[in-house]
């Protein structure tokens, strides 16, 4: 599945004078794939008061109402500086992941990293995720050539080498869209 939200209530958009959220978009990134779709994330989200940033440079999450925390799927997992940045985050707070991979979208490894990542940020309430593949280092690809047993998902991933692509990153964009409109029917968002 490459987007997940949810379904618990009836979506809505913004009333008139109904207060903004303010908006963490933080992300790990090695490579680039997974800032531009915390990019693509943050160009979404016009007219709320919203910041961007690597996780590395995020000192204090408190003030942050909606968290998305974008990273790269490493060996089925989520990269060790991002665990500490998902730990922080507080049960008033609401979390929407994002992921890049290299695997094919609805494979078991970007299926087990999210699972991962919900358990390290067990506090917060999870409004959805999103994966889209990327593209992976050559030279990690040469690497795993040279070894029978990761041969098969090396070549699977050479094949995310567009990736995140324009429909990649508009479908991130879509699903941002779609997390503000469930994040804005909790109360504390619907106040004028």
């Amino acid at each position: 599945m490459r987007f997940f939200i949810p379904p618990r209530v009836k979506l809505r958009t913004r009333e008139e004078g109904q207060k903004q959220m303010k908006i963490l978009i933080a992300f790990y990134s090695k490579t680039g794939n997974t800032k531009a779709v915390a990019e693509a994330i943050f160009n979404a989200l016009q007219e709320e008061d919203k910041v961007l940033a690597p996780i590395k440079e995020i000192e204090d999450i408190d003030d942050f109402a909606l968290i998305f925390c974008g990273f790269p799927v490493y060996a089925h997992s989520v990269p060790v500086p991002v665990h500490g940045f998902l730990k922080k985050i507080k049960g008033n707070q609401k979390l929407a992941l994002f992921s890049t991979h290299g695997a094919r979208t609805e494979g078991r490894m970007q299926k087990e990293a999210i699972e991962h990542a919900i358990g390290l940020a067990k506090n917060a309430e999870l409004l959805g995720y999103f994966t889209c593949r990327g593209q992976v280092e050559q030279a990690v690809l040469d690497n795993l050539m040279t070894k029978p047993e990761h041969r098969a998902w090396a070549m699977e991933a050479a094949s995310a080498h567009a990736h995140p692509d324009k429909a990649d990153l508009e479908d991130a964009q879509v699903f941002a869209r779609g997390v503000l409109k469930k994040a804005l029917k909790f109360k504390e968002f619907n106040k004028k």
